[in-house]
């Protein structure tokens, strides 16, 4: 049986007005910060979902076109998510609430705005076909269409089945992320060849540069795609709740509608903490050990996945005579039968294994987040107060919903447009800069002076919000100018 986690401390109900329209907030004591190796888990979650398109598919496919003068971007655009990720963790460690709620005080609507984005960038089921492509290469043949949509079902009755759903979703994540780091260590030492590791220095020497053999908005959403990227880093948010990291700890979980019990909701919107010792200093401990959990699990996975995937396409693809023309995902194919003769035939069925788990746990992670952000919306806006329609609830209808586009795409027998594709390339991007503006506000207007966001955090933030931004115009003028 599931307690609620909001029962076990005093509360009171401060005045609303401070925190946006409509706001009733209860102050509670910061709850005390659990050991570092209690806080892993949701930035595993989320490079776990982010090990993918970019890790996988994105970056490998540009070094065996063009090497390695692009993973610079790579470096950039986990740093740059890094910072804007612990901004919205701050948001939620201080007041239990997520960052999509904060943004909805300011003006409601943009809650819709960020949860239609996020639909439309990911409402083809382009990670389960991905996966099970690869699957067909592992074992020499099958109908890919009819592998992704049992993958989907799986997906569904996984997290329906979850008494606890952030919990099956973290174990299956690090469960994956486990598995490549395993290839990546036997890779380093049997995969990369010594001139790929002597042309790192290309990272340098090319830094700015966009290589001219591959199209741009490939390139712009491998630098969106590096670590997650598009809505994927706003439900970190979420993630954090649920694991239970700082004011979230009062905060109701999302449990199965089967299995699990709901638990009793706030009689508040939000939380905070009394602005003074010894909840400083508790704050002070939360926020240290979130930036380095953020840090190990998010920064160093990331970037280490990133490089040492492109330095096996490169050492094995790269400039090979059989490379396909097409943009399609032969090269990995190609990658499986040269690892299969250099190292052996083991190396490239783990290759093909990891890349297929890979891919199946993002689009797990995908479906969990994009429910997790649509359900947040609704119930924060629109449902908050009704016995119905619970958070939980909202969630694994959205869940079930995008399960059953996915296999009526995949029944129908379509592929993903290259056009709607370059759409959510722009649109993941621009999501980015739509969001990362917000926190600049919210993680101001709505958070004591002692413990809101500013000094170079704040400027690494409006670099972010103009780097991201110019690249999503330069992207979306150049693909209007190829259809018209």
């Amino acid at each position: 049986m599931h307690t609620s986690r909001t029962s076990d401390r005093d509360r009171a109900v401060a005045p609303a007005g401070r925190f946006g329209r409509g706001a009733a907030e209860e102050t509670r004591p910061l709850p005390d910060a659990p050991p570092l190796r209690r806080l892993i888990g949701p930035s595993v979650i989320l490079i776990g979902v982010g090990i993918a398109s970019g890790e996988y598919i994105l970056y490998p496919y540009i070094a065996s076109r063009a090497g390695l003068v692009f993973l610079w971007a790579a470096l950039v655009g986990i740093v740059v998510q890094y910072f804007i990720n612990m901004e919205i963790e701050r948001y939620t460690l201080a007041t239990g609430e997520t960052a999509i709620g904060g943004f909805q005080r300011l003006w409601k609507p943009w809650g819709a705005v960020l949860a239609v984005g996020a639909l439309l960038a990911t409402m083809w089921p382009g990670w389960a076909t991905a996966a099970a492509t690869v699957t067909t290469f592992a074992f020499g043949g099958g109908n890919p269409n009819a592998i992704a949509i049992v993958g989907l079902l799986v997906i569904g009755a996984a997290l329906t089945a979850s008494p606890v759903v952030y919990q099956t979703v973290e174990r299956l994540e690090i469960i994956k992320v486990a598995a490549v780091l395993f290839f990546v260590v036997v890779a380093i030492f049997a995969a990369i060849s010594a001139k790929a590791y002597r042309d790192t220095s290309h990272v340098v020497t090319s830094f700015g540069t966009f290589p001219k053999e591959i199209d741009l908005a490939i390139l712009a959403g491998a630098l969106a795609a590096a670590g997650a990227g598009g809505a994927n880093n706003l439900v970190q948010s979420n993630w954090i709740r649920d694991k239970g990291f700082g004011m979230g700890r009062y905060v109701p979980r999302i449990v199965s509608p089967i299995t699990g019990e709901e638990e009793a909701a706030p009689t508040g919107d939000r939380f905070a903490f009394p602005v003074e010792e010894p909840d400083l200093s508790r704050w002070r401990v939360w926020w240290r050990r979130a930036n380095v959990e953020q840090f190990i699990s998010f920064v160093c996975i990331g970037t280490v996945a990133i490089v040492v995937f492109s330095l096996v396409a490169y050492s094995t693809v790269f400039r090979n005579p059989d490379l396909p023309d097409s943009s399609g995902f032969d090269f990995i194919s190609l990658e499986s039968d040269v690892l299969k003769a250099d190292v052996g035939s083991w190396f490239g069925t783990l290759f093909l294994a990891v890349g297929a788990i890979s891919l199946f746990a993002a689009a797990l992670g995908i479906v969990d987040y994009v429910a997790r952000l649509v359900a947040d919306v609704i119930y924060v806006g629109y449902t908050r107060h009704s016995r119905r329609w619970t958070e939980s609830r909202l969630y694994f209808t959205v869940v079930w919903c995008e399960i059953a586009f996915g296999c009526a795409i995949l029944l129908l027998g379509f592929d993903q447009p290259l056009v709607l594709l370059t759409i959510s390339t722009v649109l993941g991007g621009g999501l980015m800069v739509i969001y990362t503006c917000l926190l600049l506000i919210t993680n101001r207007r709505y958070l004591p002076r002692e413990i809101q966001l500013g000094g170079y955090r704040r400027l690494v933030l409006v670099a972010a919000v103009l780097l991201l931004g110019t690249i999503t115009v330069i992207v979306a003028i150049d693909q209007l100018g190829q259809l018209f």
